[in-house]
This record gives structure tokens, sequence and C-alpha cells, in this order.
């Protein structure tokens, strides 16, 4: 299948009242096609259980490149799974789109895909690292957002509460940062933590609280 293939599939399902309201929505200047998630999902669905590891990293790299939203999100779909065999190319492919990031849905979806490659092999949280460092702003976001599933273990071992302090700490040096999305980045990340470590979570609070927007603040301790 290549991308043009892919695409027509996709635009099978284009609505342009939707693409309109969704371009507002997003405020974006990119072409948005009107496409709804689920039929997106289920085409996603399609091309994992069809195609090989390498056609799937040529056909997701094509349709990122058309620069539109749904062939976007699909691209990212299309590698969001959380066994891979062999994996490099995809761990490649997904951080080579990460400093064109420039909305929330893009960028999430992306990081959804690059969360369970991050899982399979944790050794790519240096790679990580060197995103707290960029001057892009989708970029430190993204090492947050690619780092959620740290939050989730109500017993961690000791390799992930060391995955999970090294975020922390990149969190912390978020905080003076009063950008909204870095902002609410760091508060979704202690908001999902409460959850499973709620004195851990409240720990940070107490020391960050008062320098983190009151908005931010407010949504990370949301269920303390």
């Amino acid at each position: 299948m290549t991308p043009e293939d892919a695409l027509e599939q996709i635009k099978a399902h284009a609505d342009a009242e939707r693409a309109k309201g969704a371009k507002a929505y997003h405020k974006s200047d990119r072409l948005h096609l009107g496409v709804p998630n689920p039929a997106l999902n289920e085409l996603a669905k399609t091309w994992r259980q069809t195609l090989d590891v390498p056609t799937r990293v040529a056909l997701a790299d094509g349709l990122w490149q058309t620069d539109i939203f749904e062939a976007r999100v699909a691209a990212a779909k299309l590698l969001t799974q959380a066994r891979i065999r062999p994996d490099d190319d995809v761990w490649a492919l997904i951080t080579s789109w990460v400093p064109n990031f420039d909305s929330w849905a893009i960028a999430d979806h992306a990081c959804m895909a690059g969360q369970k490659r991050l899982v399979a092999d944790s050794t790519r949280i240096e790679q990580v690292e060197s995103w707290t460092r960029s001057d892009h702003m989708w970029t430190r976001r993204a090492a947050l957002v690619i780092t959620l599933p740290w939050t989730k273990q109500n017993v961690p071992k000791p390799d992930e509460i060391e995955v999970r302090e090294r975020v922390l700490g990149w969190a912390a040096t978020y905080v003076p940062d009063h950008t909204w999305f870095i902002q609410k980045a760091i508060a979704w990340w202690v908001r999902d933590l409460s959850k499973h470590d709620a004195a851990r979570a409240q720990a940070f609070l107490q020391t960050h609280a008062d320098q983190m927007k009151p908005f931010a603040a407010k949504e990370a301790g949301r269920y303390l």
C-alpha cells in the first residue's frame, strides 16, 4: 500500500463541515479533512493487521509528510502497538517527528505511539531527556507526555521508580516556564501519578505548587 492509497481511504470518510469545525478548534493552518477518530482507528487497525513492520514504517512516514491533519494522526495510530519486533526503525521515525510538533492533538497521538516503544526499551529515556533542553516548546512537552506510563504503576519496581523520579525532576525544572502547554503537561503528569502514588504527587505539589500557574496546580491536585 502506498501513502496515496491510504490517503484515498482516509478521504473516503471526509466531512467538510466537520473539517471546518476541527480546523477552527485546533487553530490550525494545515488541511483538515473532517474524518472522525473512530474511522481513523478502524483504518489504522486494518493496516496494522495486514502490513509488515517495514511497510508500516514507510507508510507512516509517507502519511506524515503530507502534513494533512488526519494523515498525521493516522501515521501515529499505525505505529501505536505494544509489541513490535524489531522496533528500532519505528522509534527512529516517531522521534524524528518530535521537532515538527506544533499542535497538541498530533503531538499526543505520536507520543502515544512513542510510549509503547519507550516502555519496550526504557534505555531510550536517555534520548528523551535531551528533549528537556530543547528550545522547541513542543519537544520539551513531549518529554512529559511520552513518559506518562511511569505514572501508572501501583507497586513500581526499582527501575520504574528511578524513571519516575527522573521525570519528576524534569517537571520540576519546567515549573518556572508558565507557557500554558508546559504547565498543563506538568499538571497532567502529577495528576495521573496521584491516582497511584498520592504521597509522591502531594510531595511534588508541596514543593512546587506555589510556583505553578494556579490552574495547573489545581489540576495536578484534582484527585488528592
